[in-house]
């Protein structure tokens, strides 16, 4: 259930109409990275979340709301930007200001020029804001379907990069405004964009193991080859060589992929090397941890049983085991019993 105060989140105010920069705006009113793509996503990812995790169901739908209030923030902002155009569009059969323009050449051209910079303003939505990006292209779900995959360690995964191209949308935004009012708004919703990374990020360190997202785990033949997949400057840094950042797998560094393909049958015969890792262990971690992920969904939802949304007494019951489950989380990492057996088997043979 929603609502509204008609009051913004942030008090958005401009100093003078700018239809121009109203024209950029429209990317974070209806583009890729915008308001609108943000609240859609973590709304539509809450469904899944609602049983088993229903702490995140509370964050996504608490920050997707929160997202609304930035769409009208943003909108609000691109009304003010176009103050006096909807009005003169309305009183096109008097002489208003944009129609006495049409009176010679140059003035014409000028409001051609106009309509180029801002055509959705001038001819298509009147002087309110279009859900269309800067260019004029309309929103739509494309962007972000990708981003609802029903686990939230892939899911929430996204949402950190979403926050972050969001960030850097307002970024750019702010060196073409020279407004002291719009600048303080498009800082505000900059910032809250860092805060939402950091919400995800923590959220996403409640659900272990997290790492590869979803359940299955990676194939440890192939899990820390780095191929050198071009010529020139080759450069050697943490991305190759060293332990892997999650699963603290040696790095292999394949100078020449096409001799190590045709030497291994295209990669059929490929061994797993560097790494405490089998095969025989990770057949037991997928089993494992399919298991784990499917009763954390059949113990909050069961099947066969009529169901409703608003369930006090099933959420009270849930909610005592989210608390008893944070207050006793899982091992951090899966693979920590795997690469700890493979320390101890190089320790037993440099004795």
């Amino acid at each position: 259930m929603f609502y509204h105060v008609k009051d913004l989140q942030f008090n958005a105010r401009v100093s003078k109409p700018d239809p121009a920069f109203a024209t950029l705006l429209l990317e974070q009113f209806g583009g890729a990275n915008g308001e609108l793509a943000a609240a859609l996503r973590y709304f539509g990812q809450a469904f899944a979340a609602k049983n088993p995790y229903p702490d995140k169901y509370d964050l996504l739908m608490d920050i997707a709301t929160e997202e609304f209030s930035h769409l009208e923030i943003v909108g609000a902002t691109i009304q003010m930007l176009l103050t006096g155009i909807n009005g003169d569009l309305k009183d096109a059969a008097q002489q208003s200001e944009i129609m006495k323009l049409l009176n010679g050449k140059s003035a014409k051209e000028e409001v051609i020029h106009q309509g180029m910079v801002a055509p959705q303003f001038l001819v298509a939505s009147a002087g309110s804001p279009a859900y269309t990006n800067s260019q004029g292209v309309p929103w739509t779900a494309a962007y972000i379907n990708g981003d609802v995959q029903g686990d939230l360690t892939s899911d929430l995964r996204s949402d950190m990069g979403a926050e972050i191209r969001a960030k850097m949308v307002y970024e750019y935004l702010l060196q073409f405004t020279d407004d002291p009012f719009v600048k303080e708004s498009l800082q505000f919703l900059m910032t809250r964009e860092v805060a939402h990374f950091q919400m995800f990020e923590a959220a996403l360190g409640t659900i272990q193991p997290n790492f590869p997202p979803g359940t299955l785990q990676a194939d440890p033949r192939y899990s820390n080859s780095y191929f050198n997949m071009s010529t020139g400057n080759d450069f050697r840094g943490p991305w190759n060589e060293g332990n892997s950042t999650q699963m603290e797998e040696t790095f292999r560094y394949v100078e020449d992929p096409i001799e190590h393909v045709m030497k291994t049958n295209g990669l059929l015969s490929a061994d797993a090397q560097e790494t405490g890792r089998s095969q025989t262990e990770v057949e037991k971690l997928n089993r494992s941890i399919g298991r784990q992920r499917r009763d954390e969904v059949d113990t909050t939802a069961p099947i066969n049983t009529p169901q409703q949304w608003n369930d006090p007494d099933r959420e009270r019951a849930t909610a005592d085991m989210v608390t008893s489950r944070n207050a006793n989380p899982p091992k951090k990492d899966a693979n920590v019993t795997v690469r700890e057996a493979a320390k101890q088997k190089g320790k037993r043979r440099d004795q």
